[in-house]
């Protein structure tokens, strides 16, 4: 079992920026891969990032390439996500989660088995 909880979130402006972070525990001795969804109201769950367990491979979605930043810091088992130049559409509830499956950079969100509560963040025009 891995629990994350979500911290970070709040109000800010366009064009503002916030980091959430991601701290985990239990098998965080295990290798896994974290990853970071969002869900806007009315919307699906998606994908935004994924960082390898050594932290050298990551992924984005197309819409936070450049903007956005997946890091982590393994001796204290948080993930971070680094958020700038946000916009109003980037306002929905952010989640991690993590996949203990090795060498995955998973982009779906039936490939991750644990998952934090939810953060929100509101980016207002």
């Amino acid at each position: 079992q891995v629990q994350l909880v979500e911290s970070g979130g709040g109000l800010v402006q366009a064009g503002d920026s916030l980091r959430l972070s991601c701290a985990a525990s239990g098998r965080t001795g295990s290798r896994y891969t974290v990853g970071w969804f969002r869900q806007a109201p009315g919307k699906e769950r998606e994908f935004v990032a994924v960082v390898s367990w050594s932290g050298g491979s990551t992924r984005y979605a197309n819409f936070v390439k450049g903007r956005f930043t997946i890091s982590r810091d393994n001796a204290n088992n948080t993930v971070y996500l680094q958020m700038n130049s946000l916009k109003p559409e980037d306002t929905a509830v952010y989640y991690c989660a993590a996949d203990l499956t090795p060498y995955r950079l998973g982009l779906n969100v039936r490939e991750y088995a644990y998952w934090g509560q939810g953060t929100q963040v509101t980016v207002s025009s």
